[in-house]
């Protein structure tokens, strides 16, 4: 039983991720940069994080909570980075 609860917290943790590596994959393939791919990358992660939302059966305040969360830290891998390869 704690096998799978640790593969439960594990994979909370992998979706953002995940959905950030594809959302990056799909700007990367429609050529966009600047402000077109923020925009972009915004709504595909609130998509995505809306989705993982209803999957886990959300409403309300929990879903606003789960999905602000989960936004914020798809976007904070690619602000790093960003700010990492600036001199």
């Amino acid at each position: 039983m704690n096998r799978i609860a640790a593969a439960l917290v594990l994979a909370a943790f992998a979706l953002p991720a995940l959905a950030e590596n594809a959302c990056d994959a799909q700007a990367a393939d429609k050529k966009l940069a600047g402000a077109a791919k923020t925009s972009f990358l915004k709504k595909c992660n609130t998509d995505s994080c809306n989705a993982q939302a209803a999957d886990k059966h959300l409403a309300g305040a929990a879903k606003a909570s789960f999905t602000k969360k989960c936004v914020r830290d798809a976007a904070a891998p690619a602000s790093a980075a960003t700010s990492a390869s600036k001199p």
